[in-house]
Parts: structure tokens; sequence; C-alpha cells
């Protein structure tokens, strides 16, 4: 991949960290605020579109010709030969209700999940930024990270509950330590770095844009991505397919959590 894409990327993601820093300590109250039904049909919220605009007119103005996959725009098709899968903010409820964990997640790749070449997710309320590309390994803060050979003796989890629940993970809930924390991206990462041991949603909930860039991340940390069925997980890049999984330290552990 050409290093002046993944310059725009990066850039492209500390844009919009810096505004929604900038933003929270003048606009919070207005964070969770209906603005409009985005492109993926679920309501956008004023801190997605703050988002997602500052990054669309910076890409715009960019020299660097690249399309743009973000669920409240849908595709925008700028003439590149490669995408930027964007969630501006993954984890909005988080964010509209003041727990400090959501983040930008930002995959590019050509057309589906596997060809994702380049992916960055930037904790927004911590500033850490996980960075993977691929055959390259994968990064905190600019330190290599790997996922541990073996999970700990004592499993800690996070699970997708509430609605998002299916038979597979209520029976993991009942096991070892849980937590649910409600930010795929951030999730996975903690997947990356050996904080989780795996990470699981059950029901075909997660479109690519929650996943892109936090899937090379755990795959070239070493770890294993699969559906929740233990099937190497891959999918298109648009807004209509969604998917169940699986975020693990390694393969055997994927056995365990599908027997």
């Amino acid at each position: 991949m050409d290093e002046e894409i993944k310059i725009l990327a990066r850039k492209t993601v500390d844009k919009i960290y810096r505004k929604i820093r900038k933003v929270k300590s003048t606009e919070f109250h207005k964070f969770g605020v209906n603005i409009g039904i985005g492109a993926d049909g679920t309501p956008t919220k004023y801190i997605d579109k703050i988002a997602e605009n500052i990054a669309i007119n910076f890409i715009k103005k960019s020299d660097v010709k690249v399309n743009i996959l973000s669920e409240e725009a849908g595709f925008l098709d700028f003439d590149g030969d490669y995408t930027f899968v964007l969630d501006p903010v993954d984890g909005t409820r988080n964010a509209c209700r003041g727990i400090s964990f959501y983040s930008v997640s930002l995959g590019v790749g050509r057309s589906k999940l596997d060809d994702v070449d380049f992916g960055i997710v930037k904790n927004i309320p911590t500033g850490d930024i996980y960075i993977a590309e691929k055959e390259h390994g994968a990064f905190l803060n600019n330190k290599r990270i790997h996922t541990p050979d073996l999970p700990s003796k004592d499993i800690l989890s996070s699970l997708a509950l509430g609605k998002n629940y299916n038979k597979t993970t209520i029976s993991l809930a009942k096991k070892g330590k849980v937590r649910s924390l409600g930010s795929a991206s951030l999730e996975m990462c903690m997947v990356a770095i050996g904080a989780l041991d795996f990470y699981a949603v059950g029901k075909e909930y997660l479109r690519v844009t929650d996943i892109a860039a936090s899937t090379i991340i755990v795959r070239e940390a070493g770890g294993i991505v699969t559906n929740i069925f233990g099937e190497k997980l891959d999918m298109p890049f648009n807004l209509n397919n969604r998917t169940s999984i699986i975020a693990a330290c390694n393969e055997e552990l994927v056995q365990e959590i599908i027997c």
C-alpha cells in the first residue's frame, strides 16, 4: 500500500479524535441528540455526524483519492482504488452517557474484510492508538503487540448481551469473568493485547464498518477472528451484511467456545 494512503488514514483518524475531544468540552449535552437517519437505516446522533463530516471534508480536500464507506453517509465513490471503511464513533452510547470507552475505527481495503491491508483504532478518551498493517504486525502506541499463546487460567471475556445474545453467549456468560463494554473495535483490540482472552457477539449484528480495522489488528497480533460458528470471517464492503464474531487469542479457545 502506498505510504500516502496510510498517512491520510492516520490524519483522518487524528482529525476525528481532535474534533470530538474539542466538542466534548462545549457540546457534550448534544452528543445523543438524533439529527436524522443514516445510510444504515438507524438514527444518526449528533456526535456521529460531526465526526463523519470532519472525515469526509478532510478526505475530499486531499489529493489522495480514496472512497469512503461509513454508517451514516453510506458509500461515497471518489474514484479511488482503496476504500476507507470508517466508524467515526464506535461506542456512541458510551460517548453519549459519559462512559470513557469509545473509538474511531478505520480500515483500508479494496472490496472485502479479508483484503483490508491497514487498520487504525484510536481510543478517544485515552488517546491510545492501535495500528496494524498486513504482514507487518500490530502495534499499540508504536510498540508491537501479541496475543498470548495461551489464555489466562481465569478466563476474562467480553460478550454482547442484551438483545444481541444467543444461546452460546448466554452459556459463556456463566463461565469465567465477564464484561460487556460497548465498543466492538476496542474490545477486539483488548484481545489483541491480551487484556481480554476473547470477545464474542452471538447474533448477526455487526457490520463491516464496526470491525474492519480491529480484525486486522487482532490477526496481525496473532489472534483469531471467526463468526460464532468458528468459520473464518470475511464480508463485503457494504452496510447490508451483518455478522456474529469471536475474536480470541488462539484457535483452541475458539473451539472451546463453539463446542
